[in-house]
């Protein structure tokens, strides 16, 4: 029997999916997997998971590692070859599997294909990471806004670093979304940081 299957999405790039992931992995003993790695092959972000849960929780490999820190359709082209959709098949698993994306959800796989194309594809809950910072209200709700459009299914919010109540508070107003907590800005990240984070999500309702 298969586990539920979350995807873990951005509003943007470099908003906290990777740190996310690891704080929820470990709360939920959760499986990890990232379907496309563009660049950092020597220290993806399954490796960054490892690292940060002191290898307690199982990752899976990427369909596609590729060389070059850009989009994944970018990135495929220099190393001459297309993406497959069709070969992006989640991993079975009896856990729950968190699916972390590679950028934004309007990222390209191909000339035609976009990642909200395949979200829309799976059809699996989306739990969104948002970050405050000048833009993020915009860049959240129309985030919110594109996932709506195709019925894709929003589980909630999570903001990672600092608080801004204002701008938390007028992003659940109008996405009419479930706000899932807090990740706290920490320093160092690693796995003991981690996992006192990873504490406030043991008992998320999913």
């Amino acid at each position: 029997m298969n586990g539920k299957k979350f995807v873990i999405a951005g509003i943007g790039t470099d908003v906290g999916k990777t740190i996310s992931a690891a704080v929820l992995c470990d709360a939920l003993k959760a499986d990890y997997w990232k379907p496309i790695q563009a660049g950092k092959l020597f220290n993806s972000d399954r490796d960054i998971i490892t690292k940060l849960t002191d290898g307690r929780i199982v990752t899976h490999p990427e369909t596609y590692p590729m060389q070059f820190a850009m989009s994944p359709y970018a990135s495929a082209k220099r190393e001459g070859f297309v993406i497959d959709v069709n070969k992006i098949i989640p991993p079975t698993t009896n856990n729950t599997l968190l699916i972390e994306l590679a950028g934004g959800i309007m990222v390209p796989l191909t000339k035609d294909i976009m990642m909200i194309d395949l979200i829309a594809k799976w059809n699996y809950p989306v739990i969104l990471i948002s970050k405050n910072y000048v833009g993020n209200i915009n860049h959240t709700l129309l985030t919110c806004i594109a996932l709506k459009d195709r019925n894709i299914p929003v589980a909630g919010i999570i903001f990672n670093g600092d608080i801004n109540e204002d701008s938390e508070a007028i992003i659940m107003q109008h996405s009419g979304l479930k706000l899932l907590g807090h990740i706290a800005e920490m320093n160092p990240v690693d796995s003991v940081s981690i996992k006192k984070q990873a504490e406030g999500f043991k008992n998320i309702s999913l």
